[in-house]
């Protein structure tokens, strides 16, 4: 197939919604809340669902992370850990919750069953999700009036398992209002960090977790390449990125990516003002799904027409630093080696010193949380285990003209590191030939 850029009415022939209606995608897109109906690019349009492929954590396996984390209080020298709404909450739990000024919290001992406090009136509702995990029906729920103090019903329930003065470790992202008011209710209580816990759990993933992010990676980057060649000139970056997320939708997830055009692909995180692709245009788009609470995050970065031999340059020099981090994640390295690895190789291409091209940390860990433990930074001299997954990121951003970046997911192996997917080939084709 020719290169979609060099067909400049490739979407005034491709496929379109039911209505068969042949017209522009931005008047089109435009009008869609208006006419309710869709226009879908023909690569779009081809892509089919994989809703199918993608089969939940069970209650077995959650409660196989309520005995690690058991273990791992042990070995701390932690009485319980307390979580409120949040990603922690649903990976031991499967209970969403949003967060409000009322505390509902899961208080997982060392020993023994969790016990939840929760507001009086959301009883049935806390009971409902709670049954759909490992605390089932039975399950112990200390409910607290709106007049009363829901620190109470934590403290009690503490002292009747014995840790009135014991240690308790505060998930990262609980409030401190929470924190604080705990504090007041049970003062000889030791306050502490749950991370080690937490991030001891989360960070290394199972065979099935893994399978999950495999299909949520494979999802985004086939998204990408139907939004992809399915681009034309003068189309804005906000009817592009209705494109990325009409094609994961397609394929039976959400998902979208921002969208950064020509200087502004300079800037990591990109800019709000309006923007319009044209021929000779640079774009970084970065962005990824979620599949059964987990999620992908990929950038590519490509052309709308002919790259200079400049943008060439810093793409190949980029693609090897990504290389070169993933052949320095393995087993017992440290994080740090990942980001030192990738570093090297634009700083001695001319892209340095330091953080002056290369602004950030080559990744970030990834699982249920787009960002989460532990990171491949500059001072993490933490190792790395078999089934840690992580972003492979490294970038190039030359302020006023345009910046690279090439972001794909790996995991660590026995033996060293994989992709969830390929590297891009190039700027002209960074997907391969079709």
């Amino acid at each position: 197939m020719n290169n979609p850029f060099s067909r400049r009415n490739f979407l005034q022939t491709a496929g379109v919604a039911a209505t068969g209606l042949l017209v522009s995608p931005e008047s089109t897109l435009a009008a869609q809340a208006e006419t309710g109906t869709r226009f879908v690019p023909e690569p779009i349009a081809r892509l089919q669902s994989r809703k199918s492929e993608a089969t939940p954590i069970t209650t077995a396996e959650r409660e196989q992370r309520q005995e690690r984390a058991r273990q791992l209080m042990a070995q701390k020298k932690l009485d319980a850990i307390m979580l409120t709404g949040g990603t922690s909450l649903v990976y031991f739990s499967n209970i969403h919750w949003w967060m409000s000024e009322r505390l509902f919290a899961m208080v997982l001992p060392a020993k023994g069953n969790p016990f939840y406090v929760c507001p009086a009136f959301e009883e049935d509702r806390a009971r409902e999700q709670i049954a759909s995990g490992p605390g089932g029906a039975s399950a112990e729920v200390r409910l607290w009036q709106e007049d009363e103090s829901p620190y109470q019903r934590i403290a009690e329930g503490l002292k009747e398992r014995g840790i009135a003065a014991g240690h308790l470790g505060i998930e990262e992202t609980v409030r401190y209002v929470f924190t604080e008011g705990l504090a007041k209710a049970a003062p000889a209580l030791h306050i502490t960090s749950a991370t080690p816990i937490t991030a001891g759990c989360r960070m290394i993933k199972s065979q099935h977790e893994l399978q999950i992010m495999t299909l949520a990676n494979q999802v985004t980057l086939a998204a990408y390449e139907a939004a992809y060649r399915s681009l034309t000139e003068g189309m804005t970056q906000n009817v592009f990125g209705m494109l990325v997320s009409e094609a994961h939708s397609r394929q039976g997830f959400q998902g979208g990516a921002s969208i950064q055009t020509g200087e502004y692909s300079a800037l990591p995180h990109g800019s709000a003002k309006p923007q319009v692709i044209h021929e000779g245009t640079i774009l970084l788009i970065d962005g990824g799904c979620k599949v059964e609470e987990y999620e992908s995050d990929i950038s590519r970065t490509f052309m709308l027409g002919k790259p200079t031999d400049k943008m060439k340059k810093v793409f190949d020099i980029v693609h090897q630093a990504q290389q070169a981090a993933l052949a320095a994640a393995k087993p017992g390295a440290q994080c740090q080696a990942v980001d030192a690895a990738a570093r090297k190789v634009i700083t001695d291409a001319g892209y340095g010193p330091d953080y002056k091209y290369f602004t950030h940390r080559v990744g970030h860990g990834i699982g249920m949380d787009g960002h989460e433990w532990p990171y491949l930074v500059r001072g993490n001299s933490l190792p790395l285990a078999p089934n840690m997954t992580f972003s492979d990121e490294p970038g190039i951003y030359i302020r006023g003209e345009f910046g690279v970046r090439l972001e794909d997911d790996m995991h660590i192996t026995e033996n060293g590191a994989e992709l969830f997917t390929p590297q891009s080939p190039s700027l002209e084709e960074p997907f391969g030939k079709a």
